[in-house]
């Protein structure tokens, strides 16, 4: 059965592909800029679900002697080509068709059926962006949308959320320009929502790689997850001090957890063994995330002072 993020992504496949082929024929027949421009972000969006697909299905690979903690973060960088395809092919090329058709205008002919193809794109793309945000309403919590995607470890839901919603935004954008156009008889226009939709292309590439980056950098686990450790590892019996908790996300489902701490003086090479065992169980039962956790015995760190430095 698919994943979550895989029915949102295979929802926004099927509507890219077929609205992408239907624009680009009524591109043809009409001359629209806005409908062309239209076509080749439906292209780029179906290329990237396909690589979005790629992505999950790299980082399901077992670890192995190269990739000791397995190919998690192959999801974060096949996120990170699609945000750079949006800007290059998705916002570019819509850019470039709206300048082209400004400096050499054209008429459009037959506006009636940008409208019928606008209307039809509409539909699929509404239904893609539905499951979509239906997807991420599910694992976004009591947080705010933009808050949620800020601190999402999985990109690949509010990447095709972002990308739904930036294809409305564009379809809006290429009716108004048709409209206009036909009404007045000006093409100036149309070949003005071809580029106004690269524009909003380019924001949410930009938002998406600012997003991407940052998860293929490395992010820790999320704070409520930070705390929930920090509780568990303080309440454990056997441990005199909590020193340091580092996480690392090496995959959506993967968190990394480095521990250091000080042990009672009284624990016994047995007990400490014991203890580790403990908090290892307990951590991983609460956050089923966590996959590997490390244990450094420190003594508990002085704070030092920029003052009483030399």
């Amino acid at each position: 059965m698919a994943t979550s993020p895989q029915k949102a992504i295979h929802a926004a496949l099927v509507a890219n592909l077929l609205i992408a082929a239907t624009k680009f024929v009524t591109a043809q027949f009409s001359g629209s800029s806005a409908m062309l421009a239209e076509g080749i972000h439906s292209l780029a969006d179906t290329s990237n679900e396909l690589l979005l697909l790629y992505g999950r299905r790299r980082a399901l690979l077992p670890p192995d002697e190269q990739f000791p903690f397995g190919h998690g973060k192959e999801v974060y960088f096949w996120s990170f080509v699609v945000a750079i395809l949006v800007f290059a092919v998705g916002a570019g090329s819509s850019i470039y068709q709206g300048i082209d058709h400004l400096m050499a205008p054209h008429p459009i002919r037959h506006s009636r059926v940008n409208y019928v193809v606008l209307a039809l794109a509409a539909v699929f793309e509404g239904g893609s962006w539905y499951v979509s945000l239906r997807e991420f309403s599910r694992t976004k919590g009591k947080r705010g949308y933009f808050a949620a995607v800020h601190r999402a470890k999985d990109p690949s839901i509010f990447v095709v959320l972002m990308e739904d919603s930036a294809a409305l935004l564009g379809l809006g954008t290429a009716l108004a320009g048709i409209v206009l156009s036909h009404l007045t008889g000006n093409s100036m226009y149309d070949a003005s929502a071809s580029v106004v939709i690269g524009l909003i292309l380019g924001v949410t590439a930009s938002i998406l790689a600012a997003e991407t980056k940052s998860l293929l950098i490395g992010e820790s686990a999320n704070r409520e997850v930070v705390e929930g450790i920090r509780e568990i590892v303080r309440s454990a019996e056997g441990i005199k001090h909590l020193n340091e908790i580092l996480t690392l996300h090496m995959g959506p489902e993967f968190i990394l957890v480095n521990l250091s701490v000080e042990f009672d003086d009284s624990a016994s090479a047995d007990d400490i063994e014991a203890i580790v065992a403990g908090i290892d169980t307990r951590i991983k039962s609460v956050y089923p995330h966590v996959k590997r956790i490390f244990v450094e015995a420190e003594a508990r760190r002085a704070k030092v002072k920029a003052t009483d430095m030399p």
